[in-house]
């Protein structure tokens, strides 16, 4: 009988090899071992509480319907037909937080954090072997946050947190969100994120915001991790030729250079605005490793999902 790879040896194998080792860059041979490899791992798998899908429901933000007759029953249904070992599971928009004033809603998004986390690991005690948790933190408080990331890895057994590209005007690199990044670099966690449409973008230009407005937040919080930061105090750094440009500041990249950050929809924009993001980069500087910090260096050792992306023009330009 064939070996299974449990979930912990997988996570480290996650902390300890490149992303082309993890998930092979030639897409060919990445679809013959699925279909000849049994233990698949299903990265974007999304699960609610029964108190979330309630105030989902209630609230009516974009997906609640694929929750309306959620059950564990259906969803390790569903992974068995598509031959998956061990969905990681993690919250989607819009968050334990339903409209755009936090301040109205902070001490039960403090609470939904809790009781869905608590419903992650029963989720996991309950079907072992099936699931993982990307634990939910209730960003942008950060005290609440440090206390949530202590409990779901130090008592839950988390593997992980789940995060929104954004929160409120608040994007991942932000400096707000310092304390609780360093928390997870010092743990060296795994950072999942999932794209919302922000305050400023849930209705622009008349469209659904699954059709471009998530992408968009994702390419913007990426950029936002390779870019904001505080003034740079040091001496100026200067640009390494054909490797992407070193920031004379700091990025958040930099920062936390142990954060595993998995950025859903194959980095949303990002394969469509490169230049703009990463900068300039020759055909020969691709051929070569990137230098140390630079954009570009952040761009490789980040991990992408292909949740809904899995098409032939995106696949070969990523």
């Amino acid at each position: 009988m064939q070996s299974r790879l449990s979930r912990r040896e997988w996570l480290a194998a996650l902390a300890a090899a490149g992303a082309s080792a993890v998930f092979p860059s030639d897409p060919l041979r990445a679809q013959t071992q699925a279909a000849t490899n049994p233990r698949r791992l299903d990265l974007h798998h999304h699960f609610g509480s029964p108190r979330w899908i309630k105030r989902a429901v209630e609230v009516k933000r974009q997906g609640w319907q694929q929750f309306q007759d959620y059950t564990l029953a259906k969803a390790i249904e569903l992974m068995d037909k598509g031959g998956v070992q061990t969905a990681f599971v993690s919250w989607t928009e819009p968050g334990i937080w339903f409209g755009d004033d936090f301040s109205k809603e902070r001490r039960e998004a403090i609470a939904m954090a809790r009781d869905m986390n608590e419903y992650g690991a029963r989720m996991m005690s309950d079907y072992k072997g099936h699931f993982g948790l990307f634990a939910v933190l209730p960003l942008p408080d950060i005290d609440a946050s440090l206390e949530e990331i202590s409990y779901a890895f130090d008592t839950l057994k988390a593997d992980g947190v789940g995060l929104l590209t954004s929160y409120g005007d608040i994007w991942l690199g932000d400096d707000k969100l310092r304390p609780v990044f360093e928390e997870l670099n010092r743990r060296g966690a795994i950072v999942y994120t999932h794209p919302t449409d922000a305050t400023c973008c849930h209705n622009l230009g008349s469209m659904n915001p699954v059709t471009v407005e998530w992408l968009s937040d994702t390419g913007r919080s990426i950029h936002s991790v390779l870019n904001e930061a505080p003034p740079y105090s040091g001496p100026p750094i200067r640009a390494t030729a054909g490797g992407g440009n070193v920031s004379t500041r700091t990025s958040a990249a930099t920062r936390y250079p142990n954060v595993k950050f998995v950025w859903s929809h194959a980095g949303g924009s990002l394969i469509s605005i490169p230049s703009r993001v990463v900068g300039n980069i020759s055909t020969e500087a691709l051929a070569k490793p990137a230098a140390p910090n630079s954009k570009l260096f952040h761009i490789r050792r980040f991990y992408y999902d292909t949740a809904g992306s899995t098409n032939p023009i995106l696949m070969q330009g990523g």
